[in-house]
């Protein structure tokens, strides 16, 4: 291609979760590559995001009304965000809409950045000649919604990257089309400890088991705090520290116990702290660098209730020489007494069993540590996955 690629990233999360992380490190790796590339990016948060982009020399702005919808698991949940997304949302988002129009065909292409962009993306499609590209992040559950979804983007974006085998599969499972989409993994930074600040508030002589991600009932951090009771059941220690970076808000329509403490006004903290061992966990809401948790951690886990091993969290723990215990089949980065532990399903004497072992053994951390970051320098360096993704918006430019 001789004339520059114009591409312009819409990015949901404004550096607030792995996908807009992700992204940027895709643009980082771009920019130091031998390419002729102009991005911009529009987002729809305010966040750390922004200056990391303005210092690479990157155009940004901010639309809080650019639309977005998901599927979700309850039938009644997507009925209500579905009629909230096309009653209310849609309509709001008339100016942020008008604005694009007059943008839009500045760019050969449009890269949204998550799926639950895909009915702008349907938009975008129908009312420019500017091609769409998507990222397909996260595996929707199986529904009429979700298949709704995945047709409108069969039919409207030209081309899909899948950040894994897996949402390749979803897609395919749900009617999409089996020839289009290109897997590409998420880029992850090559990691050393060596100047990263630890937090203060960490106890050096704990070993420390941390999860890196806001709170939803499917990823599943409430059940730890039956771990918890094991542990001390099992050692009558406290010495095991769990680190929960991440946003603690429950709400009132989750199952059980959850729901209730929202209902009265508590959060995760207050849950664990009735159900488990409170002295056991440390809660330290959204942390803009997660480098600064990982660098002072022993493990990462993943209780996730969707079974998927391969998040962003679990490629920098894994970066960091930070072994990874996780739910799922799924081995290509957690592989089971290699780079971590890997269980078919959550079991709570299982996980404590494992944590009492590492705690017990530095060797087996460190051994596994050095080949979990053996693996992501393999296949998430940012040279080749960056090189890889210009090469797929060259495709679909090129038709």
């Amino acid at each position: 291609m001789k004339n520059k690629l114009r591409v312009l990233c819409l990015d949901t999360e404004g550096g607030f979760g792995g996908s807009s992380r992700s992204l940027y490190l895709s643009i980082l790796y771009l920019l130091r590559i031998d390419i002729n590339i102009h991005i911009d990016v529009w987002c729809k948060k305010q966040g750390p995001i922004q200056n990391k982009y303005r210092d690479l020399g990157i155009s940004v702005n901010v639309f809080p009304n650019m639309p977005k919808i998901r599927s979700v698991p309850l039938f009644t949940r997507n009925i209500f965000l579905m009629g909230k997304f096309f009653l209310i949302d849609w309509r709001r988002s008339k100016k942020f809409r008008k604005n694009m129009l007059l943008e839009v065909n500045n760019y050969d292409i449009v890269h949204c950045n998550h799926e639950s962009l895909y009915w702008l993306a349907r938009w975008i499609s129908v009312k420019s000649d500017t091609l769409v590209a998507m990222h397909i992040r996260t595996n929707p559950w199986p529904s009429i919604f979700t298949r709704f979804q995945i047709s409108v983007i069969d039919k409207y974006v030209n081309n899909l990257v899948f950040i894994t085998e897996n949402e390749k599969k979803t897609y395919v499972d749900s009617c999409g089309s089996e020839d289009k989409g290109v897997v590409i993994y998420n880029i992850v930074e090559s990691a050393t400890i060596a100047g990263i600040s630890k937090l203060d508030a960490f106890d050096d002589d704990c070993f420390k088991v941390c999860v890196l991600s806001n709170y939803a009932y499917l990823r599943g951090t409430d059940r730890l705090a039956k771990v918890s009771n094991i542990i001390y059941e099992s050692t009558g220690k406290t010495d095991i520290l769990f680190v929960i970076a991440g946003k603690k808000i429950l709400t009132k329509t989750m199952p059980g116990d959850l729901g209730n403490i929202a209902k009265n006004g508590g959060d995760l903290s207050d849950y664990i702290e009735k159900h488990g061992i409170g002295s056991m966990f440390l809660f330290l809401d959204h942390v803009t660098n997660p480098e600064s948790v990982l660098s002072a951690c022993n493990v990462l886990i993943r209780p996730s209730r969707e079974y998927n091993p391969w998040g962003r969290d679990v490629l920098e723990a894994l970066s960091f020489g930070v072994p990874v215990i996780a739910t799922g089949k799924y081995n290509r980065f957690v592989k089971d007494g290699a780079t971590g532990f890997l269980l078919d399903e959550f079991d709570s004497k299982t996980v404590a069993k494992h944590i009492i072992e590492l705690s017990k053994n530095k060797e087996i951390v460190k051994n596994m540590g050095k080949q979990g970051r053996q693996r992501v320098e393999e296949l998430c360096n940012g040279p080749d996955r960056a090189q890889d993704l210009f090469q797929f918006w060259q495709k679909i430019v090129e038709g």
